[in-house]
């Protein structure tokens, strides 16, 4: 297991700077193994929320959750992490990086990002590559 502290030491100035640890959600919906983690409230995705029902699941689990229901978070595949704002995405980012996660990335932009990509226009265009 890594630990937070080397998280943390990781994130320096040329971390953030190179945007690795990023993903733009067009990107991310162009992977064959993807997974979006919704982890706003339970208030937020029962107001405002979305499925993927062509090839990407979305998986909600509030940033509070997580810990618990980590088993439901699969290893094997890119995880894109959204929020609302990025900061619990960031959160959990670093938190499933404890915890052994591999293949996993902040979606650009968030819950916004993520709806510009899914513009009828736009996700014709990725059924279309999929294809």
């Amino acid at each position: 297991m890594v630990e937070i502290e080397d998280i943390m030491k990781s994130m320096t100035f040329e971390f953030f700077g190179n945007g690795k640890h990023k993903i733009k959600a067009s990107n991310h919906l162009s992977k064959d193994n993807a997974l979006f983690l919704d982890v706003r409230s339970k208030e937020e995705t029962d107001t405002l929320s979305f499925g993927l029902t062509y090839h990407i699941p979305v998986l909600k689990i509030s940033i509070n959750e997580i810990p618990d229901r980590l088993k439901e978070i699969p290893r094997d595949k890119s995880i894109g992490v959204f929020c609302s704002s990025g900061v619990r995405a960031t959160i959990v980012y670093a938190y499933l990086k404890t915890k052994g996660y591999k293949d996993v990335l902040i979606i650009e932009g968030g819950y916004n990002g993520i709806i510009e990509e899914i513009k009828p226009g736009k996700l014709l265009k990725h059924i279309k590559i999929k294809k």
